[in-house]
C-alpha cells in the first residue's frame, strides 16, 4: 500500500512511466480505497501502459482480460477441460461399469452416476480464465480489462457483478470467493458508451495524449540514448502532427519507435531525407503520410524550434 500520492508519483517515474498529479492521485485512491479505476482516452493515450506500471510498483500479478466483440462470460470466467473429463471417464470406465452394475433398475444405475457427478465437475477440471484467474490468486493480483468498450453490454453487465462482491457462483462446485481483493483497470476508447452503473463502481480518469514537456519526459526516461536535441525535435514534430486532419494521430508508442529509430540511425536532428525515410514508423496510413509530406517545410521548422 502505498503512502502518499508523492510516493506513486516517483515509483511510477522509476517504472519508465510519466505520470501527471491526476494520474499519481488516482492510482493512490484506487489501491487505498480498493476501487476499479476506469481509464478512458484515445488509442494510444498509455492507458494499457498505466496499467502495467500501477501491477509493477504494487508487486501485483498483472492479469490482463482483453474484450472484443462476442466475448461471453465462459471466455472471461472459466471453461471445463473436457479433454481432461474424458480422458478421466475413460480411465475409469471399469470403475464406473461396476458401480452401476451393482444397480437394480435403469432409475437406479442413474442415481448412482449422479452420485459420483461432482468428481467430473470439480475445480481439478476447471480452467480459470482471467476474471476468475484474479479472484483465485493467492497472490496479490491486478486485473486489467482492456478495451471494455468493445465488448457486449452483457459481458459489461455481468462484470458490475463481479466487481461489487468478487464472487462468482459455478452451479457444478458452488460460490467462490476472492482470496485477495485485486486492483482493477478497465480501459475504454470510448466506441461506445458505458453504463451509468458501471461508471458509478469505478474512479474515473481520463487520459489524453501527453502535452509537450510530459512527452518529452516520456522520451527522455524511454530512449535515453536520443539526445536532447533530437528528442525535442522528435517531440515538437509529433505535436505538429497532431493538429493535422489526419486518419490516426500518431501515439506515445509511435513517438517513442520513431525517436528509438533515429537515435539509431546516428541522427542528432530532423532534415527533410530523414524526416521522409521514416515517416512511416510515426505515421500508419499512406493517405496521412502523404498529408504530412504536404506540409514538410512547417514540420521541419517545428523541429527546428524544438
Amino acid at each position: 500500500m502505498f503512502a502518499s500520492i508523492e510516493e506513486v508519483s516517483d515509483r511510477l517515474a522509476a517504472a519508465g512511466y510519466q505520470p501527471s498529479r491526476e494520474i499519481a492521485t488516482a492510482v493512490f485512491l484506487a489501491d487505498r480505497m480498493e476501487k476499479p479505476v476506469l481509464v478512458e482516452g484515445p488509442a494510444g493515450a498509455g492507458k494499457t501502459e498505466l496499467a502495467r506500471a500501477f501491477s509493477q510498483i504494487s508487486g501485483r500479478t498483472l492479469i490482463r482480460l482483453q474484450c472484443y466483440e462476442g466475448l461471453d462470460e465462459s471466455r472471461a470466467l472459466y471453461e471445463w477441460e473436457y479433454s481432461k473429463q474424458l480422458l478421466y471417464t475413460q480411465l475409469l470406465r471399469e470403475r464406473i461399469g461396476a458401480k452401476v452394475a451393482e444397480a437394480g433398475t435403469l432409475a437406479e444405475a442413474a442415481d448412482r452416476i449422479a452420485e459420483e457427478g461432482n468428481v467430473f465437475f470439480s475445480e481439478r477440471f476447471l480452467v480459470p480464465r482471467p476474471i476468475l484467474r484474479a479472484i483465485l490468486s493467492d497472490a496479490p493480483a491486478l486485473l486489467l480489462v482492456d478495451e471494455i468498450d468493445k465488448a457486449d453490454p452483457e459481458l459489461e453487465a455481468f462484470l458490475l457483478e463481479v466487481l461489487s462482491d468478487w464472487a462468482v457462483t459455478v452451479p457444478e462446485i458452488g460460490t467462490l470467493r476472492a482470496h485477495l481483493v485485486p486492483r482493477v483497470v478497465l480501459t475504454s476508447n470510448a466506441s461506445r458508451e458505458l453504463s451509468d452503473a458501471l461508471r458509478r463502481r469505478c474512479l474515473h480518469l481520463y487520459l489524453d495524449l501527453p502535452g509537450r514537456e510530459r512527452e518529452l519526459a516520456i522520451v527522455r526516461a524511454r530512449v535515453p540514448e536520443a539526445s536532447e536535441r533530437l528528442a525535442r525535435a522528435v517531440v515538437a514534430v509529433v505535436a505538429k502532427l497532431r493538429t493535422l486532419d489526419l486518419k490516426k494521430a500518431p501515439s506515445i508508442s509511435e513517438t517513442l519507435d520513431w525517436a528509438r529509430a533515429l537515435a539509431l540511425l546516428g541522427a542528432d536532428r530532423l532534415d527533410t531525407e530523414l524526416l521522409d525515410a521514416t515517416l512511416s514508423l510515426v505515421l500508419k496510413s499512406e493517405a496521412d503520410a502523404a498529408r504530412a509530406r504536404s506540409r514538410r517545410g512547417e514540420l521541419l521548422a517545428a523541429a527546428d524550434l524544438g
